[in-house]
């Protein structure tokens, strides 16, 4: 499969994938017609997906079951009056049904809108105000039914609500609906037909500020992620991969449906509520993960268990993405399994731009080398390309065509276009610099970076020396107005379960922090919490934490030294 959509397989180094990796993008590609019917026109018996949950019930599904089941459900959606460029919303957690869902929505021209089932009524409402959602299909979950029945009056765009098996009165039951639904689906054709321009996804990016922005992929972002799992993650012929992530998130669609599949590789999901460390290991050793991807926050408890305790000899290549990688949870999976850590970075509005590629011997803390096809660059605020080891914003230079796998715009936000994508460049909102070999290192978000003393510092180098204490299990850095120094850099702190909060504790973490880092980046004012603010994608909310300090400065629970 994947021979159809590259130039070539194989590549000698890096410099050669540089060079002369090409994507080959068809007329009017449609990833559930071109790839998985393809699968299952030629191996019907293929497996594709590997589903479990917590109290132990599992399924598996070949890909000529994804076809009958996604033709089935795209008779049903058009049966409903769904129809192409129809925007619908899937709150499906991790169940096998997302993944239906998805193949028949593509199937129809439908767009697409994964969110989490941590969305509230208030979330719902902003939602189908701003995209004119026609239709939410959900999970189970009497709370999720709750939010999407306490938001219907105020959207006057939904028509349909779905769930996948209910009773409740205003709610379509998909159980009982599909059971005389036919289980042939022909391919549109004509104006129905779906083009490689058509908008096939839609995600509400989860800001640290603001409200969420609203990112449309077309048909064509699929093989975009082709880099993603076959290249970087390292997915492999009748392998067997899990990409830590809840079907809300973009990571979804990075790690458990598009470039696998084009790889060839099986799915596996563990359907669960809480992540409980000891149990995910007992799963990913059980089942035969052979590749396997989880952002640092998900690392840094599953290192903490004894790695030697599980079977890691199947286990053959691990990725992280999703936030920093800090040096000691690098180290401490490496020792433990065996299998380095090999970090990406991207964002929801791209596939992976910069990575630790197979040919790149990984450097604990960078990000990686660009990937091919995209031309990433570091500037600084005159517009220049930044010196080595000068600090800038990460850019993409667009002069003359849009890389595959980029999104194509932020609905109905022509002014925020045009402030992120202008003048043949794309402005990510990360800064990071470049080291003397190629290597790009991040360094934070714009906005989170602290001005202290005349000195730029940005917060991940000062977490992840914090991280690497075994008081700390997680941490935040942020700046605090100081009429001295400007900033000074403050850390919020989630403390390991053997500690506790002291004067003489923070003494250590500060005096921690000015050995492993330059001692003008070290923390002035720590701050003991019990959790840590963050995004309902899990990412921290840095900008919480300085709303509140400018609100109570000298707030209980605010040690300043």
């Amino acid at each position: 499969m994947l021979e159809r959509f590259v130039n070539r397989l194989d590549f000698d180094s890096y410099e050669d994938f540089q060079d002369n990796f090409r994507l080959l993008v068809p007329e009017n590609f449609n990833f559930a017609y071109d790839v998985v019917d393809a699968w299952a026109e030629e191996q019907p018996d293929k497996l594709a997906l590997i589903w479990c949950n917590e109290q132990g019930e599992e399924a598996s599904f070949t890909f000529a079951d994804f076809r009958r089941l996604s033709d089935q459900w795209a008779n049903y959606f058009q049966s409903l009056g769904l129809r192409k460029g129809d925007p619908v919303m899937l709150i499906l957690q991790r169940r096998y049904e997302f993944w239906i869902a998805m193949l028949a929505l593509h199937k129809l021209g439908a767009i697409a809108i994964p969110a989490t089932h941590l969305v509230t009524a208030k979330d719902i409402v902003y939602r189908c105000g701003a995209a004119d959602i026609k239709l939410i299909l959900c999970v189970n979950d009497d709370r999720v039914l709750e939010h999407v029945e306490a938001a219907a009056p105020e959207c006057p765009s939904l028509q349909l609500r779905l769930a996948l098996s209910t009773d409740r009165p205003g709610w379509l039951s998909l159980e009982k609906e599909l059971a005389s639904v036919p289980q042939e689906f022909q391919r549109p054709t004509g104006e129905a037909a779906t083009r490689n321009e058509d908008p096939m996804l839609l995600y509400f990016t989860s800001g640290t500020t603001g409200l969420p922005k609203m990112v449309i992929h077309d048909f064509t972002y699929p093989l975009g992620h082709i880099l993603t799992a076959c290249y970087w993650q390292r997915v492999t012929e009748d392998g067997l991969h899990l990409t830590l992530s809840d079907t809300g998130w973009a990571k979804a669609t990075w790690g458990k449906i598009y470039g696998q599949w084009i790889g060839g590789t099986a799915l596996f999901t563990y359907d669960f509520e809480r992540l409980q460390p000891a149990e995910l290991l007992r799963v990913i050793s059980h089942y035969g993960v052979t590749t396997f991807c989880a952002p640092p926050t998900a690392l840094r408890f599953l290192i903490r268990e004894d790695l030697s305790a599980y079977d890691w000899s199947r286990l053959r290549y691990c990725t992280t993405a999703g936030e920093p990688l800090n040096p000691e949870v690098y180290h401490a999976w490496l020792r433990g399994t065996g299998v380095p850590l090999m970090e990406g970075f991207g964002q929801t509005e791209t596939v992976v731009l910069v990575a630790n590629y197979p040919w790149v011997k990984p450097r604990p803390g960078a990000m990686g080398k660009p990937s091919p096809g995209w031309n990433v660059d570091v500037l600084n605020e005159e517009g220049r390309s930044c010196e080595v080891g000068e600090e800038g914003q990460l850019v993409i230079h667009t002069p003359a065509r849009r890389p595959v796998g980029m999104f194509r715009e932020y609905h109905n936000d022509p002014e925020l276009m045009a402030r992120m994508w202008h003048d043949g460049i794309y402005y990510t909102g990360d800064t990071a610099w470049r080291d003397e070999d190629g290597y790009y290192w991040f360094v934070g978000r714009a906005d989170d970076l602290i001005k202290s003393s005349g000195y730029r510092i940005g917060p991940f180098e000062v977490e992840s020396a914090l991280l690497e204490h075994p008081a700390v299990l997680e941490c935040a850095i942020t700046g605090v107005p100081d009429e001295i120094r400007g900033q000074v850099v403050k850390a919020t702190v989630v403390l390991t379960r053997d500690y506790e909060p002291s004067e003489d504790l923070i003494v250590e973490l500060q005096e921690h922090v000015k050995k492993v880092t330059a001692p003008y980046k070290y923390p002035r004012i720590i701050e003991f919490v019990s959790e840590l603010p963050k995004t309902i994608s899990g990412k921290i909310r840095r900008v919480q934490i300085r709303e509140a300090d400018r609100h109570d400065r000298e707030a209980p629970g605010h040690l300043r030294l």
